[in-house]
């Protein structure tokens, strides 16, 4: 019995480390393709600017002129006047675009606009954990219906936005980690959209980190991940080249060496940062250290465990030996 017993609890062990393993390994895969490998296609800005002075205007227009900006006053709620460096910021956009439309999304208007048009999805917006998850969710449904660049309030323009009309829809690539989200831009109804916008609610999860729960469930994790499921549904490349179906990364990356920013600035952000991403930021200047301690922890308690195992094991033996008697 004691023999069966030992057995078992080894297979139940087995069976519960085998589990963690194949659902750590998935969740890695997943991970690995929303910071290591992205679909699409990529193009750089001083790209998008050759395009449109090559092709003298001769392409349809695909993206309608309309500038978006979502401004949420957590700590004064009510209060829709943008603090003075941001609205600096917004004059820059349309003071380089006069012609095109200017839509600044308030709190209110944000959660009219949901409850209006996509009733469906009023409750998850109303219960988001953090206040950012609605500025994040809020801009996928309004570039979904009414198409046009979005930008967020600490990115200024530093010219003409027109060049970056003649693509179906893109976003924005920093070149490292995931996409971003901060600067979007696509033509209505686009179906990458609709399938984002549908897979709000399945990604609304509590991660207990901030910093994930944000990214993962509705900022540029998310983004990201299904930007992944949304080319792989794609026909291959090779299947018609004369048809392409993948969409553009438009370039945004600041380190040295990489090519220019020609159409956005990056001014003062940060407004969503919490406890965890000063945790993660050192994780990442830190990752061989960070996984050393990993390990050590992982194999700490393995080997507590095993310790437990022997003990109890021998804490149960019969405190004496069987003889064989001969007759």
């Amino acid at each position: 019995m004691l023999r069966f017993s030992v057995r078992l609890s080894v297979l139940l062990w087995g069976v519960a480390l085998l589990t963690t393993l194949g659902y750590s390994i998935s969740r890695l895969l997943v991970f690995k393709q929303i910071f290591l490998e992205h679909a699409g296609i990529p193009i750089s800005q001083p790209q998008v600017a050759a395009a449109y002075q090559g092709a003298n205007e001769t392409r349809p227009q695909l993206i309608p002129k309309i500038i978006h900006q979502v401004f949420h006053n957590w700590k004064d709620p009510g209060n829709e006047t943008l603090p003075s460096d941001w609205d600096h910021v917004r004059k820059s956009c349309t003071d380089a675009n006069p012609d095109w439309e200017y839509k600044l999304w308030s709190e209110k208007s944000s959660r009219d606009f949901i409850e209006a048009h996509y009733p469906w999805f009023l409750r998850t917006y109303d219960r988001y954990r953090f206040p950012v998850q609605r500025v994040d969710a809020v801009r996928y449904f309004i570039l979904m219906h009414y198409g046009g660049i979005y930008l967020d309030l600490d990115n200024g323009c530093k010219t003409d936005l027109t060049p970056l009309l003649y693509y179906p829809m893109w976003i924005t690539d920093p070149g490292r980690g995931a996409l971003s989200n901060n600067v979007l831009a696509s033509s209505p109804h686009h179906p990458y959209w609709i399938r984002l916008t549908q897979s709000l609610i399945p990604y609304n999860y509590d991660w207990f980190f901030p910093y994930v729960t944000i990214s993962y469930a509705s900022g540029q994790w998310f983004v990201t991940a299904i930007w992944q499921e949304y080319h792989s549904l794609l026909p291959p490349v090779d299947q018609n080249p004369s048809i392409e179906h993948r969409q553009y990364r438009l370039m945004m990356d600041d380190r040295e060496g990489a090519d220019p920013s020609i159409y956005f600035t990056q001014e003062r952000g940060g407004t969503w940062v919490n406890w965890d991403n000063r945790m993660f930021l050192w994780i990442g200047d830190h990752l061989f250290l960070f996984l050393l301690l990993v390990a050590g922890g992982v194999g700490s308690t393995i080997w507590g465990c095993l310790r437990l195992r022997r003990r109890y094991a021998g804490a149960n033996k019969p405190a004496y030996t069987r003889l064989n008697s001969t007759i």
